[in-house]
């Protein structure tokens, strides 16, 4: 497993500039493509007493709003990556959750973030993140709000023996290889000697693919 495309996910209300850095130095790191997703959709929420021309015209308001924040967006990302051929934008009127795993079908890993406070629970302007992880079918990464230089020096795999921990464990494996060091913990659920003996399978799995992992 290689990231050899980035996709982050960017919020309309909220400045990429922060989540772009973020994303293009994860870029860096694994010498990958980055792809910027911006979208958005106007809310249909009117009362039923407004007549048919005031809903057009209220739909057409919320859409020429998002279509100019979206250009400021864009404003941003350009600032940011500068002529790094290796980074591209992608904007959309449309649903953000559903944009996303649209577009996640060119990249390896996207990353996106907490929704911010205005947009929290409005997902035609944010994402649905546990709706989000069920369907894009890549893993996504969720950026800390401080959004600090990600070094990813020490990780933890907090283990389960089930497919979902299988397949977190081979899609974090770029993570994982760059790590000085990475712990396997195992809560002994079905016994200890299980517990034990499946970690150390894990940790056995993860010392072939280059990964410098012990158990506990």
């Amino acid at each position: 497993m290689i990231y050899t495309t980035i996709l982050v996910q960017l919020d309309i209300d909220a400045p990429a500039t922060p989540r772009l850095l973020f994303a293009q130095q994860i870029a860096k790191k694994f010498e990958a493509d980055l792809i910027a997703v911006a979208a958005a959709e106007p809310s249909t929420l009117v009362s039923p007493s407004e007549s048919s021309p005031l809903v057009a015209e209220v739909l057409r308001y919320r859409t020429h709003e998002i279509e100019e924040r979206i250009k400021k967006l864009k404003e941003e990302f350009l600032n940011v990556v500068g002529n790094d051929e290796r980074a591209s934008w992608r904007a959309e009127l449309n649903d953000p959750t559903r944009a996303v795993a649209l577009h996640a079908r060119a990249a390896d890993l996207v990353i996106t973030g907490a929704p911010t406070a205005a947009a929290a629970g409005d997902y035609q302007r944010t994402i649905n993140p546990g709706a989000l992880v069920l369907s894009t079918g890549r893993p996504v990464l969720f950026a800390a709000d401080g959004l600090a230089a990600f070094k990813g020096e020490r990780a933890m795999v907090a283990w389960k023996d089930c497919r979902e921990s299988r397949r977190a464990v081979v899609d974090a494996m770029p993570f994982l290889r760059n790590a000085k060091e990475v712990t396997v913990f195992n809560a002994a659920e079905d016994g200890t000697v299980v517990a034990r003996d499946g970690a150390a399978d894990v940790v056995r799995f993860l010392m072939k693919h280059g990964v410098k992992a012990r158990s506990q």
